[in-house]
């Protein structure tokens, strides 16, 4: 006997693909700690040997191991800025994902009570018509019987008219609206050597100095032009890296803050000069 599995909704695809890059995360963050560790380890036992007056030989080896382990965590950094990034997209997908679903469940509510209203429809004209008949079909004829029928009549057409309406509205408000996914947004890994910030959809990211980000790429010349980041390989961010480090992703920034540039509005200065000296 054959078993098919069921297939993930959206949300459960988007949970277990964040709880993965997470648990990922983790093991790159024990990797990046643990390559950091060995960098100040081989870092003080080259001070120390240097204190000690070694001979040449020995304070270059110990020099190259150093490099060496400090461009493997440099590497790792690297890495675990990228995986950040991702979390923070599938983060974003998730809880559109979950927004859907909601609006998904609450048209699921309206289209039922429309077909409820619609199902239940056909029992009141019967029982409205019979009533009508009961008076029109008699051979006895009286004034209230007649006033009773004409009302009965008139009732039965209102409630059959505004049913109709009222279905037609609420399957209206039932069909779901559905939100246009994030665009993928193509990003290159930099090095902030400013506190940016930029709009994606309805969020703002505001990244401190001195950290790894994927910058959106169509900032990406700004900010380099107002020399706000930098490429990994520069040489100024090599040594930034060794001084102030890769850092963390970062929480919120104080949005008033005079140091921070906005690269939406700086971008969009550079497209109106841009305008402007082809005028």
């Amino acid at each position: 006997m054959a078993f098919f599995k069921r297939e993930l909704s959206p949300v459960e695809r988007f949970e277990q693909a964040l709880k993965d890059k997470q648990a990922a995360r983790q093991k790159l963050a024990d990797r990046v700690s643990a390559a950091e560790a060995v960098v100040s380890e081989k870092r003080a036992a080259a001070e120390k040997l240097a204190v000690a007056g070694a001979a040449n030989a020995r304070l270059e080896r110990a020099e190259t191991a150093m490099r060496e382990v400090d461009e493997r965590a440099r590497t790792l950094r690297a890495e675990l800025a990228d995986l950040d990034e991702q979390i923070f997209s599938t983060e974003r997908a998730l809880a559109e994902a979950k927004a859907q679903r909601e609006r998904d469940q609450v048209a699921d509510g309206i289209e039922a009570m429309a077909a409820a209203i619609a199902q239940a429809v056909p029992g009141f004209d019967a029982g409205a018509a019979a009533l009508v008949a009961a008076v029109t079909k008699s051979t006895t004829s009286m004034p209230e019987a007649a006033r009773f029928s004409a009302s009965m009549e008139a009732v039965r057409r209102e409630v059959l008219s505004a049913a109709e309406l009222v279905c037609f509205e609420l399957r209206s408000a039932a069909e779901p609206e559905q939100q246009p996914p994030f665009p993928e947004i193509e990003r290159q890994l930099i090095y902030t050597l400013n506190p940016i910030s930029w709009r994606e959809g309805n969020e703002v990211r505001r990244v401190p100095a001195f950290v790894l980000v994927g910058l959106p790429r169509h900032l990406l010349q700004a900010a380099l032009r107002h020399q706000h980041v930098d490429y990994m390989n520069a040489r100024r961010v090599q040594t930034l890296m060794r001084v102030h480090g890769s850092g963390q992703l970062p929480g919120d920034l104080n949005p008033d803050d005079p140091q921070l540039v906005d690269l939406d509005a700086l971008a969009a200065l550079g497209q109106e000069s841009a305008k402007a000296d082809v005028a």
